[in-house]
């Protein structure tokens, strides 16, 4: 098993490392690290979750060294505000054993505090390039010697429409800086930001883990309209933790308004709510504070929160590609979970479809909100696979 001490990582980090129960490095580490630390450009393609953060942090903390002036030689950008915090929680604690300052800046936050602290010395900034424009525009943050830049998610970037903000920062360091890029998709336009802004940059790749239909259970529940936010809440009763999936922003302020007229704690989170309500959501959700968190699909981008037990599609996804990503929430770290649709009358021939891509063939289940079931989904579904299993060798 390679160690982090055989990637070339500092005793004294390797130790903190360890007083946080980390060991064994992952994939994408085992490959990024040692490149890093030799200030090679790196460009790494994996997933969110796949334990990348690390891969660039440990690599930026190592080589950067606290100056006196105070002024900033290492930037991360990521395209999310819920990204720089992740982040900065994973750098901070690090960069302290080194005694480095970090701060994290996005928009929705008080600027000038921000400004403030930058100006009391800084070595590490963790930003969203938004953010991270205004603060250069207006004379607080010198870009000019930064020697160690990561870009973090450079396909969401892409996707968010980032990257020309990101070129232009990357534009305005001045010095022979090294550059990590992660992402995952190197093609398209990532290919043009590292052919334009890496120096023979080594590639590194961790294949995505496909999630299956057969790592959790699958029901799906036809419903009437004006029972379906019961039904939603009589599954949530008898689950752990639930995640309900809508198709747009304003149907998830309705669900969760319909979620809490039945009792639920529930909490929204979409593209239209001010940052500190999304943080606030999330960490409820996380610390177990509320049993179900609303979600769209653009917005549960990011989320990866353990122990969900049941994802809810209350709008059927539009494909069989949505699916699979919204169930990939539940039945992770080799637990069990289950994947329930909700749809009315209206909506069996699109679900059929979706589940002709799945290579599915279960039944569609009439329900009312009172229904005992609802209270025991791992029991239904082996009831429904017994039933399949009976048929199957009839």
């Amino acid at each position: 098993m390679t160690t982090f001490q055989e990637l070339g990582v500092a005793e004294d980090l390797v130790e903190f490392l360890a007083s946080q129960g980390i060991d064994a490095p992952f994939a994408i580490q085992i490959l990024s690290i040692a490149d890093g630390l030799r200030g090679r450009d790196v460009c790494g393609k994996a997933q969110t979750g796949s334990g990348k953060t690390l891969a660039f942090s440990l690599p930026v903390v190592q080589l950067t060294e606290r100056h006196a002036d105070g002024v900033p030689t290492a930037l991360v950008l990521t395209p999310t505000r819920e990204l720089a915090n992740q982040i900065y929680e994973v750098v901070e604690p690090i960069g302290n054993v080194r005694g480095l300052r970090t701060i994290s800046v996005y928009g929705g936050t008080n600027i000038d505090r921000q400004i403030e602290t930058i100006a009391n010395g800084i070595e590490i900034i963790v930003a969203t390039p938004g953010r991270l424009i205004d603060l250069i525009d207006r004379g607080a943050v010198d870009v000019t010697r930064i020697e160690k830049v990561v870009v973090d998610e450079a396909d969401r970037m892409a996707d968010m429409g980032f990257l020309p903000q990101v070129e232009w920062i990357l534009r305005h360091i001045t010095t022979n800086h090294q550059t990590m890029l992660f992402s995952a998709t190197l093609d398209g336009v990532v290919d043009t930001v590292i052919q334009r802004h890496l120096s023979d940059p080594v590639k590194h790749e961790v294949e995505a883990k496909e999630v299956t239909v057969d790592e959790m259970g699958h029901l799906f529940l036809t419903v009437h309209h004006m029972d379906k936010a019961k039904v939603a809440a009589s599954i949530i009763g008898g689950a752990s933790r639930v995640i309900l999936f809508t198709r747009t922003k304003r149907g998830a302020d309705r669900l969760e308004r319909d979620l809490r007229g039945e009792g639920v704690d529930v909490a929204a989170i979409h593209g239209d709510l001010r940052q500190k309500q999304r943080e606030s959501a999330l960490s409820r959700f996380t610390q177990g504070k509320i049993k179900a968190l609303v979600a769209t699909d653009v917005a549960a981008r990011g989320i990866h929160v353990d122990d969900v037990d049941v994802v809810i599609h209350y709008d059927p996804p539009d494909d069989h590609k949505t699916y699979l990503h919204r169930s990939g929430r539940t039945a992770r770290a080799g637990e069990s979970g289950t994947a329930v649709t909700l749809l009315e009358w209206d909506e069996e021939m699109t679900v059929r479809q979706l589940q002709r891509r799945l290579g599915m063939t279960l039944p569609m289940s009439e329900v009312f909100s009172n229904d005992d079931r609802l209270a025991d989904l791992p029991t239904w579904v082996a009831a429904e696979i017994e039933t399949e299993t009976e048929v199957a060798d009839a």
